[in-house]
């Protein structure tokens, strides 16, 4: 069937898109839109063109890799830099498995998984062993010269090593990678460039814009005209491929040629692996996108090849990709959306934070339509605007950022949002922030929100889980006058709860409560009278007092009693808590209307003394170990709970109290080289089982 005029219009709108998104991205370091977006655009362009092939070109973005090359000199490939068919999920990659089987005939196939690193693509030219060019990608056969920034790139050897294992330098050898920015060099760009954001709108200047991610970071700083900011921005590069090479030795296999990479002295990515089957295949993705953010950069899936050369021959390629690779890429972490709204939420310690009404979107395999702002200041240094498109992260579990505006979408009428004066609860106090805090709160001690968060904080999974306690149970438990705080809840009784109405969306009165949820609940509430002390002290709301610390006093107190007549000076001594933790806590047991809800939960039969004692042998009492990296034997949370259960400490900073450093694969740089400052005797895990068992530094 023909293409009708809306095909045809449709085809040639999203050329025009995408063109432009491509020139955005690859040219200007600047896109208006999500990767997973772009992507979609794509997708959909090469949707239509297999359903009315007479709509192909050759000039098509489907049949093109990239943007064209414009700041930089041009440098021309020798062999193209295609890019990568892209696999959304397991079916896809199943599908792109069954062709290459079909392509050679049903012969056996192994592969080679390596992280799809989230930057930009260049090439590396070496002759005689010494590095004489690098260049960018660009449209695939035309990139840009940037020898001299990838010069200050420490990963990048100038002069290859002619190790026994390399086999020699050959005359000629292009090296395809990704350089890529860390997300600990990330994270220092966005101080600084935030740091400087303040100092500006102190003066009444417009803060500038806020690198959204590593991705747009590395590239923008690999594009600059100056090298030494290159230099500044701590660059890094993985190699992955080879391209033109002369004089070199014959590979049968793709990871050979990674072997001989590492041999000449470039780096490799340790997390590469050889697999023999696509279910092989799928597990490694899976495991990678479990643990994406234990790494220490980006990533936005896994590259997956066919390992064989020979068998690479007779796939071969298509217009823009090879048949013998994909990239399988995990669900999107950052997405753009419309900003509809910011207004305000009031926690339990009054503070008042600013959050995103979004236009509802898909990021990271859940729907978000509201992210955080973090503070008054954050808002002022972001420069979000309603009206705004922004980009919105959500990094596995980890509560929806907007990252920051896409200024080339602002309405021209948009203004800058202003802070409220009042607190949004009924009582319209003032809302106020202390000299030198980041933090505006709402100090009104009856403030209707505050009580609310309090008792949902009390609840949470973090404090005493009460099951079937969420959000929206406490606000009507507490609109019907029947908990005020979180001793009520002990006080609650069936028939409270199958006596509590509501009114509907449409203005009808029911039953909150049937009688199997007013059951659950109730069940919930007894369980949690047994919670160990130090989830009851968490639950209580003591400002300062986090988890560790609550730990800490309930094993050397043993019960909420003896913490609550305890002095200061003796709560100070306490190791891991010290002045100003203890201060609060003195301060909150002399409260009248804190030590009326003890008394509440002591009436409700809550165990003021439960205390969990670890029954592994106390080898690292009093001692600092910790943890970077990743262990195959722990999580960085089970480790650290090991060290724990001893009597040790695992705080996340190294220092000269620290005992030992247990470093992982891809451990933090700045942890190990702290360690090695101050002597500090770093391990493996072989050592880190050692320390466990004894107590004692290997070798000591």
């Amino acid at each position: 069937m023909a293409a009708s005029k809306k095909d045809r219009d449709a085809v040639a709108r999203l050329r025009r898109e995408i063109a432009r998104h491509n020139e955005r991205y690859f040219v200007h370091d600047d896109p208006e839109i999500a990767d997973a977006d772009f992507d979609a655009l794509v997708r959909e362009l090469r949707a239509l063109e297999e359903r009315h092939p007479e709509l192909a070109s050759p000039d098509s973005p489907t049949a093109r890799v990239g943007g064209s090359a414009a700041a930089f000199a041009p440098v021309t490939h020798r062999v193209p830099m295609t890019s990568l068919d892209n696999a959304m999920d397991a079916d896809e990659l199943r599908a792109w498995g069954e062709r290459v089987a079909k392509g050679l005939d049903g012969a056996a196939v192994a592969y080679v998984c390596e992280p799809k690193i989230d930057g930009l693509a260049v090439s590396l030219r070496y002759e005689d062993g010494v590095l004489v060019q690098a260049a960018t990608r660009g449209d695939g056969r035309v990139g840009e010269d940037v020898t001299a920034n990838v010069a200050t790139i420490a990963d990048v050897p100038k002069r290859l090593a002619a190790t026994r294992s390399a086999r020699g330098v050959p005359g000629v050898l292009e090296v395809r990678g990704e350089v890529y920015m860390s997300t600990a060099a990330f994270r220092r760009l966005r101080e600084e460039k935030e740091r400087s954001n303040a100092a500006r709108v102190a003066e009444g200047r417009k803060p500038e814009p806020v690198p959204a991610n590593p991705r747009n970071a590395g590239a923008g700083s690999l594009r600059q005209k100056d090298p030494a900011v290159t230099a500044s921005r701590g660059l890094s590069m993985w190699a992955y491929q080879l391209g033109e090479v002369v004089g070199g030795p014959a590979f049968a296999s793709h990871a050979e040629t990674l072997e001989y990479l590492r041999g000449l002295g470039l780096p490799v990515n340790p997390r590469v692996a050889s697999v023999g089957s696509l279910a092989e295949v799928e597990d490694y993705c899976r495991e990678t996108e479990a643990r994406r953010h234990e790494l220490g950069y980006e990533i936005d899936g896994v590259v997956v090849k066919v390992d064989d050369l020979a068998q690479r021959e007779v796939l071969g390629f298509t217009s823009r990709a090879p048949r013998w690779a994909v990239a399988y890429k995990f669900a999107p972490e950052e997405r753009h959306t419309l900003l509809r709204d910011i207004m305000v939420s009031v926690g339990r310690t009054g503070r008042v934070t600013p959050f995103a009404v979004l236009e509802p979107v898909v990021v990271s395999g859940s729907t978000v339509s509201m992210a955080t702002l973090h503070n008054r200041e954050q808002v002022a240094l972001k420069d979000v605007r309603p009206g705004d498109t922004v980009v919105v992260r959500k990094a596995g579990d980890v509560i929806p950022e907007v990252v920051g505006p896409v200024l080339a979408k602002r309405p021209a009428r948009a203004k800058p949002w202003k802070f409220p004066a009042t607190c949004p609860c009924d009582l319209r106090s003032a809302l106020v922030q202390a000299e030198g805090e980041a933090d505006t709160r709402c100090v009104e001690p009856e403030c209707p929100y505050q009580r609310d968060q309090r008792i949902i904080h009390f609840a949470s999974r973090g404090a005493m889980d009460v099951e079937g306690l969420g959000e929206r149970t406490v606000f009507a438990l507490s609109d019907a006058g029947l908990v005020a705080d979180p001793g009520d809840l002990y006080a609650l009784d069936r028939d409270a709860l199958l006596g509590l109405t509501v009114t509907s969306d449409d203005g009808e009165e029911r039953r909150y409560f049937g009688e199997v949820s007013a059951g659950n609940l109730l069940a919930g509430i007894a369980a949690s009278r047994s919670r160990p002390l130090p989830k009851l002290l968490v639950g209580l709301g003591v400002k300062h007092l986090g988890p560790a610390a609550a730990e800490s006093l309930a094993r050397r107190f043993g019960s909420l009693d003896a913490i609550a007549v305890a002095g200061a000076e003796e709560i100070a001594e306490v190791d891991g808590v010290g002045e100003v933790i203890a201060a609060s806590v003195t301060s909150w047991f002399a409260d009248a209307g804190h030590r009326a809800i003890v008394e509440k939960l002591r009436r409700g039969g809550v165990d003021f003394a439960h205390v969990v004692r670890s029954e592994a042998p106390q080898v690292l009492a009093g001692r600092a170990v910790v943890v970077t990296g990743t262990l195959e034997g722990w999580s960085r949370e089970e480790a650290e709970a090991a060290i724990k259960d001893r009597g040790g400490k695992s705080p996340g900073s190294v220092s000269a109290k620290t005992y030992a450093v247990v470093a992982g694969a891809e451990p933090g740089a700045s942890k190990v080289t702290k360690a090695a400052e101050l002597g500090i005797p770093v391990l493996d895990e072989a050592g880190f089982r050692a320390l466990l068992s004894t107590g004692e530094l290997p070798g000591s």
